[in-house]
């Protein structure tokens, strides 16, 4: 197998976010490119049409115009944002203009590094021909089963499983002949295979791809049952990449260095706000650089570090934080607390 075998998250040498908060330019932006998904599977709230549509959600694409808008307000910041992720709750290569975002962001000068995550479904070789020239720096797959059966059965589609394998394969073959600094990362969801079935994944999947890897089904989204709709018990003892669990966390520390616009321009405080229940601004009406200054972020990020995220009713339950903390920031509270103060009474005074 020529893939190495380590998770989609970048673990290794991160950044000590109590060195650098707080941030005059975010380092990552979640633009969701389409809020639809040709998908329905059981693990994801975007599966369920019944609850998005309690949500009251528009279920659109973002137009380019609007786009262009976004990356265009990258230009008010200090430095350039490090990650555009293309992607948050629905399929990005839905969007016709999914390749005109990539090449529109990386002309820019504003962005560094654009990735996204797919189901992979809509890989044709023309598609994936004109994703890799776009410029694209990596592309997740999410692989929902090892056979057609599984398929139907975890994500209610009908797929050719063969040529569904050969279209990453040829993913895989063009990136190596336009694009060697693509890299392309497939994982699965452990949690319905057996041992055998996760074997035949690696050896399916591990010589097309770069990096590789089974995770677990987590409780990450308030207001969402994953054991309920999936009829699978959580694992307890491990977290989504296989990573050591983190109780007890009080500062979320994705609040202080991302932010997530929706496919309708809503801002998102958060990349799991799928019921739009944590909405900040609207990019339509204001620049990123006010919504990530404005007092509306600011308060939650006070909240967190004055120990109060158990009185925000969508973040006191979060999985995240159990299951997938990278980060913990949770000892440089008070330390951060003044400087984040500070930093936003010297903002407002410009």
């Amino acid at each position: 197998m020529k893939a190495k075998i380590s998770p989609r998250i970048v673990l290794e040498n991160r950044t000590k976010l109590e060195t650098v908060i707080p941030l005059n330019t975010p380092f990552i932006l979640f633009v969701d490119p389409c809020n639809i998904c040709n998908f329905k599977c059981k693990f994801c709230p975007n599966g369920s049409s019944k609850l998005i549509k309690q949500t009251g959600r528009i279920q659109t694409k973002m137009e380019f115009e609007l786009y262009r808008k976004i990356i265009n307000d990258l230009n008010e910041f200090n430095n350039p944002l490090k990650v555009l992720r293309l992607y948050k709750e629905g399929e990005p290569l839905l969007n016709d203009h999914f390749e005109s975002m990539i090449r529109y962001a990386k002309n820019s000068g504003n962005v560094e590094y654009v990735d996204t995550t797919t189901n992979g479904y809509l890989l044709s070789p023309s598609r994936s021909k004109s994703i890799i020239e776009s410029g694209i720096d990596k592309i997740n797959i999410s692989v929902n089963g090892i056979s057609h059966e599984q398929y139907l059965n975890n994500s209610g589609i009908r797929i050719n499983f063969k040529k569904y394998v050969e279209n990453v394969a040829n993913l895989y073959n063009i990136k190596k002949d336009i694009n060697k600094k693509c890299e392309i990362v497939i994982k699965i969801v452990g949690d319905y295979l057996t041992d055998n079935e996760k074997d035949v994944f690696y050896e399916t999947f591990g010589n097309i791809c770069d990096k590789i890897s089974v995770e677990n089904i987590t409780s990450c989204w308030n207001e969402f049952d994953v054991e309920k709709h999936t009829k699978i018990k959580i694992n307890q003892s491990k977290g989504i990449y296989n990573n050591e669990l983190t109780p007890n966390i009080n500062v979320c520390p994705y609040i202080f260095y991302s932010m997530s616009v929706n496919s309708d321009g809503t801002v998102s405080l958060c990349f799991l706000d799928w019921n739009r229940k944590l909405i900040i601004g609207n990019v339509k009406t204001q620049s990123l650089k006010e919504i990530w200054n404005n007092d509306v972020l600011y308060q939650y990020q006070m909240d967190n570090l004055k120990g109060r995220k158990k009185n925000i009713e969508m973040c006191k339950n979060c999985g995240q934080l159990l299951y997938c903390q990278p980060d913990n920031i949770d000892p440089y509270a008070e330390d951060l607390k003044n400087k984040l103060s500070s930093s936003h009474v010297s903002y407002r005074l410009r």
